[in-house]
């Protein structure tokens, strides 16, 4: 398959006048544009080919959420998310009991195992985000706080029967045991991520010691400075802003975070420090005024926005990762490539995906093609080219 006549998005740069061959599901050649026919080419027409979208938080779409650890909710997100260009995303979980979260591991295991989802292949679950339960009361947002918990021992033992699909995990640096646990996980292989958090600035420092990386929805339910007696003293937002091995998660959704926080986010991490992601709970894909729950919180879609039902709190949002991209791109002024680079080579780095997030030799074909106005027009996985059901 020869994708030719295409501005192809490095992480560095756009450029035209090249074609990309994909054979068996990788890229075997990028070159110099050739007079190739036949059946296995594809004529872009001069859009844009990036590659294909990598979304690390994603609790649901069109009424379904990954704690129903149901391989046909797991196949319904999947789809629709992939028609805003994503083609590896990681399930985010909801605050629940540890036996609940047991359930929907289990679940995502067997549907990778199986290769559950006819449409395409299962590649695109790249594992899960367990976000919760060791997160901070007064930083809990929209997740259920009877069900938020320190750390034990046991607990994180209990997680760590599914370390093989868990592939990130949101604690707050500051809780009892967090620290132990924090080890445990990193030493499993497993993404750290600070959030939910009240953290001070050496409670994220002794975090980051004991090899957490990056932080969950920059800017949200995140400690900032604060005063501790007479001093102020920085937060998790501070020791995320500041230190250079910190990835920040970044919901561009226009909604979670002002054009100015985003700008100042980009000043301080620059493209390579960022991670754009959706945070789409099931409300994503729902018409205004409709109603949905968010592991048993009742939420609602207003003006293309998720909210708990009494307007208390965002609940996660309704976005596809193009239109995060999109908001970077438009809203923040990121050079097209830098936001695509956010979207790709980024978070694949943060957990180790070693195949996906570019256009090189030997990754995985996974492509989205984009109109210059930054619509999805085709997305492909493994070579095959994904047809599934709505957008937002």
């Amino acid at each position: 398959m020869i994708f030719t006549n295409a501005r192809l998005i490095f992480p560095t740069e756009i450029r035209e006048g090249l074609e990309l061959v994909a054979h068996e599901g990788k890229i075997m050649a990028i070159r110099e544009q050739t007079q190739a026919r036949g059946d296995e080419v594809i004529d872009l027409a001069g859009n844009y080919l990036a590659p294909g979208f990598i979304d690390l938080h994603v609790h649901g779409a069109l009424g379904r959420d990954t704690m129903e650890a149901s391989a046909e909710a797991f196949r319904a997100i999947c789809d629709f998310h992939a028609n805003g260009g994503t083609t590896s995303l990681l399930l985010t979980t909801a605050t629940a009991p540890l036996e609940t979260l047991g359930g929907v591991l289990r679940a995502v295991r067997d549907c990778i195992g199986r290769r559950a989802q006819p449409s395409r292949p299962t590649g695109a679950i790249a594992g899960v985000h367990v976000e919760g339960p060791f997160i901070s009361r007064a930083k809990c947002g929209a997740q259920r706080e009877e069900f938020i918990q320190d750390p034990s021992p046991a607990g994180v033992q209990q997680l760590l029967e599914y370390a093989d699909v868990i592939k990130r995990i949101t604690i707050a640096p500051e809780l009892a045991g967090a620290l132990e646990a924090i080890e445990n996980f990193h030493a499993h292989g497993i993404s750290i991520s600070g959030g939910h958090s009240y953290a001070w600035d050496e409670d994220a420092r002794a975090a980051f010691e004991r090899g957490m990386r990056s932080v969950t929805h920059t800017f949200n339910c995140m400690s900032n400075a604060r005063r501790r007696g007479v001093y102020r003293v920085g937060g998790l937002l501070e020791f995320a802003l500041s230190e250079p091995q910190i990835s920040c998660e970044l919901i561009a959704d226009g909604h979670h975070v002002s054009p100015t926080l985003m700008k100042m986010l980009y000043r301080a991490k620059g493209c390579g420090g960022i991670c754009l992601v959706t945070d789409a709970t099931a409300g994503a894909g729902l018409r205004d005024g409709s109603q949905f729950s968010l592991f048993g919180n009742d939420c609602v879609v207003e003006a293309g926005v998720c909210l708990l039902a009494d307007r208390s709190a965002l609940a996660g949002s309704a976005a596809q990762m193009i239109h995060v991209v999109r908001t970077m791109a438009s809203k923040v002024n990121v050079p097209l490539h830098e936001a695509i680079a956010m979207a790709t080579q980024n978070p694949a780095r943060a957990i180790g995906l070693d195949t996906k997030g570019r256009l090189a030799v030997g990754a995985d074909a996974d492509f989205v093609i984009l109109s210059p106005e930054l619509d999805v027009l085709r997305t492909f996985s493994g070579g095959a080219e994904i047809l599934c059901g709505q957008t937002a």
